[in-house]
């Protein structure tokens, strides 16, 4: 029995029997599993019909053979780890649906605060991590992922499939992610933010900042995906995009903490200590780095970041952005974390920071997957094939963009040093479809794409009065 079992209630206690029991059990077995054997029968069936009346369980069959199921399980059990289409929906709290060991999880990390025992950061739980034999996804499940997220565009070059899904890809990311932080930003407001650069009205300057953080970050990873890795160059710098003018002390931006932190709403203390900060930081990344599944090496970042909080805010954003790194590489479908209820992702969490059991969060990971799996499913089925001249030389084609927009020069201005830096970087045989590609991102540059060739807003803004004045002040263009 677990060890919380002694404080629990009548009611809790065949819960929670109900959660570590297979699918259906009689009475009798609820009664010997709860450990109330010396319980009157006639106090434990009046519980039972108490909780089937209240709708937290439901019963099938009669008298003796009755049995008993946890409200929005079926009546087949479901392998674990697995989720399936026969579970209904947990209906109270909009819940994804969860194994018998993620219900259980749920019910303890649901207990009233002061009834959830004080714990610290337990570096075991990191140490009995061993990459390749350790599996917090089971086989079957990473399996069954890798069947619907890919790889989508095997032997091309990392960041392929992204690209191509880019700008569903920031808005979808950036607001699920945000929205999960308390954001009330809608995702009309942030498609118009993100796309037009509008800003919604009424909006905190805080929530607008972190939605433009995400755009940001998420930009990052996918135009360096050749570059990147689950390091910790990588990692900090997602932190520092993501916390950009968000944090009290500019110097915490992208830097691992020295000082303690606190969490509200859980009985989990951090670590206060830098030097065990510093090493679990860094062997959190090592043990990643050698994980060979990309669907298990996402899962563990998105346990062990937010458990060591190795920054002094904005943990769970970069956790749940670093979960794509392997995506994002290998050209799997992207996890946006739609569908997933704020309470859900959080509970799963809890149980991570206070029990260090990962199952709730899988089975909400492994529906989070399964959801962005479908939507990307119908955005891939609407594109067509990337160009390979703009893929090939996607790089140069940003650095001459940049160039052209700093140094104020008009697009009919252009096609000079366009030639000029075409002659210097790239075969003759590309010069002529380098100058006209360039020509056509110049003239497609606008306030919801400058982002992507590396431009402060100051700068956009400097070249398009300086080229494009009719529009914004009545001035008579050059």
């Amino acid at each position: 029995m677990n060890p919380l079992d002694a404080s629990f209630s009548r009611t809790e206690r065949v819960l929670d029997a109900l959660n570590r029991l297979p699918p259906g059990p009689t009475r009798s077995e609820i009664q010997a599993e709860a450990g109330m054997s010396g319980l009157d029968v006639q106090v434990l069936r009046r519980l039972l019909a108490g909780l089937v009346k209240e709708g937290r369980i439901r019963a099938e069959g009669q008298t003796r053979n009755r049995q008993y199921f946890l409200t929005g399980t079926s009546s087949a059990p479901t392998p674990s780890g697995v989720t399936s289409g026969k579970q209904a929906i947990q209906e109270d709290e909009g819940y994804p649906p969860l194994s018998a060991e993620g219900q259980q999880s749920r019910i303890l990390v649901a207990l009233p605060l002061s009834r959830r025992q004080p714990v610290s950061y337990q570096r075991a739980f990191l140490d009995a991590y061993c990459p390749n034999e350790t599996a917090y996804l089971p086989e079957a499940l990473r399996a069954h992922l890798a069947a619907q997220g890919g790889p989508i565009e095997m032997g091309r070059p990392a960041g392929t499939y992204a690209r191509q899904i880019l700008q569903r890809l920031l808005v979808d990311l950036s607001w699920n992610s945000a929205r999960l932080e308390g954001n009330t930003y809608t995702l009309l407001d942030t498609e118009r933010l993100i796309e037009l650069g509008e800003t919604a009205e009424g909006k905190d300057l805080q929530e607008t900042q972190m939605i433009l953080n995400h755009k940001a970050a998420i930009e990052f990873l996918v135009e360096s995906a050749d570059e990147i890795a689950v390091n910790a160059t990588t990692v900090q710098n997602l932190h520092a995009l993501l916390t950009e003018n968000l944090m009290a002390n500019p110097m915490d931006e992208g830097q691992v903490r020295t000082a303690a932190v606190g969490i509200r709403g859980t009985s989990y203390v951090p670590t206060a200590v830098p030097q065990v900060i510093e090493e679990c930081f860094r062997q959190i990344l090592k043990v990643a780095t050698d994980i060979n599944d990309p669907f298990e090496q996402s899962f563990f970042l998105l346990v062990h970041l937010p458990y060591l909080q190795p920054f002094m805010d904005g943990n769970k954003r970069t956790a749940r952005l670093a979960a794509n790194i392997p995506f994002i590489r290998q050209n799997y479908k992207p996890i946006t974390f739609v569908d997933i209820p704020t309470k859900a992702f959080t509970n799963g969490m809890l149980a991570v920071y206070e029990l260090n059991q990962v199952v709730l969060l899988r089975d909400i990971y492994a529906f989070a997957y399964e959801r962005s799996c479908a939507r990307y499913g119908a955005v891939q089925a609407s594109l067509g094939e990337p160009d390979p001249f703009r893929l090939r030389y996607r790089s140069e084609i940003k650095a001459i963009v940049r160039q052209v927009v700093l140094a104020g020069t008009s697009i009919a201005e252009a096609e000079e040093p366009i030639r000029a830096y075409a002659q210097t970087k790239l075969p003759k045989e590309a010069w002529t479809r380098f100058l006209t590609v360039v020509e056509t991102e110049l003239t497609s540059l606008h306030d919801g794409n400058y982002a992507r060739y590396q431009l402060r807003p100051s700068e956009f803004a400097a070249w398009k009065v300086r080229t494009q004045p009719s529009e914004d002040n009545g001035l008579p263009s050059k």
